[in-house]
């Protein structure tokens, strides 16, 4: 299947992948996303209920203590339990006074380059600000997450008297395993799924575009000269396929209607156009018949001694004139009724020859390039194609001084050709589409249909003719014919 081109089943087989990409970029990254918040949740819960541990230790030894409870005495309060807390619930505990100073530490040895000494101003004022006498810093030291949580020691009747502050480090390890693990399950599984898809996508776009494929491969065979047929409807089938082979259906029932209105009306035009022809041609000769006649009744004198001879001369133009007529009518009935053609095993070489007999001129050549080539024709017909092309060959030669037609039969492949060229005239460029019209001629006397008569012929045995030509220096004639072996 070529993927780069516009057709809907490709569009639609490139969507159905393009989904699930999207849809696996979708799922991965809220699945990022949702790690990341299950992590900033879990550690905002598990530094709240360390912090709640720590708050309730401390109370505990403020309530149990035996010094008074004020900022300064808070070393000498917790020197010996602050390890104790630190160690059993995993965390570092550091105790400011109210103005940021260290006070004390759970580190066994802490100095300024380990520990802060001092809070930040900034910090404190959030803290006096914070809803619930509790702030939570957030910050990084050598690549490391912290979060920091500060919050007020008070004594027994509520009063601020120091600051916890405890440290949190954010080790994101196991979930960024957890993670990755995930993402390399939920890789595997979608690349399982994209070639399933893949396959499915192919075979569903098939389907999916099989009746339209059908409905285009029986437009591009529709032909208006021809019964066209028609495609079932698939009751099975989707609504929109059914009214697309519906109104293609219609299409074609309107284009036979559309078909034989046409036909009738090319019919009734010919023949309307073929008496006019007919009418014209007849009027030409009668209009001298009727002049000799009356010329003859005026000047006739039985008692002249001239007079058989006039009568002679008389009978003879009015001859010729009937001759004319005739041939006229002969003309157009042969084109108008050909004879029932006959299907016979001839040799177009000997055919064309004795066709060729008839010519007494010195200039026809013939030539054959086998000596025996044999098709399926009407005998007599043939030799009515290759007389009227000789014919006009030696017509379209009046006046050369040297005068030349070259007659040739020829086979190439499974194909016989006729060839008739002359060095006559030529054809003008502007006739060129004509020469085959009926009732088209260059010639002052004749009716045109020599050529339509031999092309309606040659057609008629599944044969073609056509024309080659260079105005003023030469014309050739070619038919083919199907070679039978």
């Amino acid at each position: 299947m070529r993927l780069f081109t516009s057709s809907l089943r490709n569009r639609i087989f490139i969507s159905m992948m393009l989904l699930m990409v999207i849809t696996s970029v979708l799922i991965a990254g809220m699945s990022i996303y949702q790690f990341k918040e299950q992590a900033k949740d879990y550690h905002e819960s598990r530094l709240e209920r360390k912090e709640a541990s720590v708050l309730k230790s401390t109370a505990n030894v403020l309530r149990r203590t035996d010094f008074e409870i004020k900022t300064e005495n808070l070393p000498f309060i917790f020197k010996e339990r602050i390890q104790e807390i630190s160690s059993v619930l995993g965390m570092e505990i550091n105790i400011y006074d109210l103005d940021g100073k260290l006070l004390i530490s759970s580190r066994a040895n802490f100095s300024t380059d380990s520990i802060k000494e001092t809070i930040p101003i900034a910090t404190i004022k959030n803290l006096k600000n914070a809803e619930g006498n509790r702030y939570i810093r957030k910050f990084e030291e050598n690549g490391e997450k912290y979060r920091s949580s500060y919050s007020y020691l008070t004594d027994n009747k509520f009063k601020n008297i120091g600051i916890l502050n405890l440290p949190y480090l954010e080790n994101d390890d196991f979930m960024n395993y957890e993670l990755e693990e995930f993402l390399k399950r939920l890789s595997l599984v979608y690349i399982i799924m994209f070639l399933i898809s893949l396959v499915l996508g192919y075979f569903l776009s098939n389907y999916i575009t099989q009746s339209i494929n059908k409905i285009s491969n029986q437009l591009k065979i529709i032909n208006i000269a021809t019964r066209n047929k028609k495609l079932p409807i698939d009751y099975k089938g989707s609504e929109e396929i059914n009214m697309l082979v519906n109104s293609y259906n219609n299409m074609v029932d309107q284009l036979e209607e559309s078909a034989v209105k046409l036909a009738t009306s090319e019919r009734e035009q010919a023949w309307r156009e073929m008496a006019k022809q007919v009418a014209h041609e007849i009027k030409n000769p009668l209009t001298p018949m009727r002049l000799t006649v009356q010329s003859f009744e005026m000047r006739f004198d039985p008692s002249d001694s001239n007079a058989k001879e006039k009568l002679k001369e008389f009978s003879a133009s009015l001859i010729e004139q009937i001759d004319v007529m005739s041939n006229i009518a002969s003309a157009f009935s042969t084109y108008a009724s050909m004879p029932a053609q006959k299907n016979e095993e001839i040799d177009v070489n000997r055919v064309t020859q004795l066709a060729l007999d008839i010519f007494n001129e010195n200039y026809i050549e013939y030539t054959q390039n086998e000596n025996s080539l044999k098709t399926i024709f009407d005998r007599t017909q043939l030799i009515r194609v290759v007389t009227n092309l000789v014919k006009n060959a030696t017509q379209a030669l009046s006046g050369q001084e040297n005068p030349i037609i070259k007659v040739s039969v020829n086979r190439h492949d499974d194909k016989i050709k006729i060839i008739v060229w002359d060095n006559g005239t030529g054809v003008a460029p502007e006739n060129v589409n004509k020469i085959f019209e009926p009732k088209f001629t260059t010639k002052n006397s004749g009716m045109g249909l020599g050529l339509a008569m031999v092309k309606q012929i040659v057609e008629s045995y599944d044969g073609s003719i056509e024309m080659e030509t260079e105005y003023g220096k030469w014309t050739q004639f070619t038919v083919t014919m199907p070679l039978h072996s």
